[in-house]
């Protein structure tokens, strides 16, 4: 099977007091292998809703997940966690570095969750500092970064475990227009080398990086190429 990830009829619903908020009506998709998805939406539109149900960070309110040949929501807490760690890694908007760790810590921190031995574990995270030209940033703390830096590290963390996945909620949110072309030339170069990757973003010109495009309107989904 040549997809890695199938959305099938994906609702979600939040009740609340007096509202009913429909966010997803009915989301539909499709995630090739190697592929460079890009859902583009303005704010507010469900894209980090979305982003999360992939992630198995929230439930859908209907609809079903198949990830990696795994129905994903028939799987308790506990099992999705160790899905997630294993098997997804994650990039934000604001970049979740744990401040009194160090940048070459902060990489490595997944895979020792994981269970893989320390030195294996710090060899490959100096690896991937030296793939992004930060290995003599390796014992900062994320506090003497760059906002750019930090979205690095936080790529370079979400890449430490080798997920069959990526997913990106706004990256380049809090970037400047230098740092975002920086970024984005990462992720093109990551997705060139196999990697398969979900990035959400509010900015059209981000969008046009990826090679499938979607825009998110009123719940759903619609496909722009």
């Amino acid at each position: 099977m040549n997809n890695i990830l199938e959305l099938s009829h994906i609702t979600k619903t939040y009740f609340l007091k007096n509202e009913t908020i429909n966010v997803l009506k009915g989301v539909d998709l499709e995630v090739k292998k190697g592929s460079f998805v890009v859902v583009f939406g303005p704010s507010g539109s469900g894209k980090s809703t979305l982003l999360n149900i992939v992630g198995s960070l929230d439930r859908p309110t209907g609809g079903s997940v198949l990830f990696d040949a795994l129905e994903l929501f028939s799987h308790d807490d506990n099992e999705l966690s160790e899905i997630r760690n294993k098997k997804i890694g994650f990039v934000f908007q604001f970049h979740h570095l744990l401040a009194e760790f160090s940048c070459l810590e902060n990489i490595a921190l997944p895979a020792l969750v994981n269970g893989i031995s320390p030195k294996q574990t710090y060899e490959k995270a100096l690896q991937l500092l030296e793939k992004l030209n930060m290995a003599d940033k390796k014992n900062r703390l994320p506090s003497q970064l760059s906002g750019g830096e930090r979205q690095r590290i936080a790529i370079a963390r979400a890449l430490i475990n080798d997920p069959l996945l990526i997913l990106a909620d706004e990256p380049a949110g809090n970037l400047d227009e230098d740092n975002t072309n920086k970024l984005l030339e990462l992720f093109v170069g990551l997705n060139a080398e196999g990697r398969t990757i979900i990035l959400v973003t509010h900015s059209l010109d981000i969008a046009k990086v990826g090679t499938d495009v979607y825009n998110l309107k009123e719940g759903r989904l619609y496909a722009m190429r």
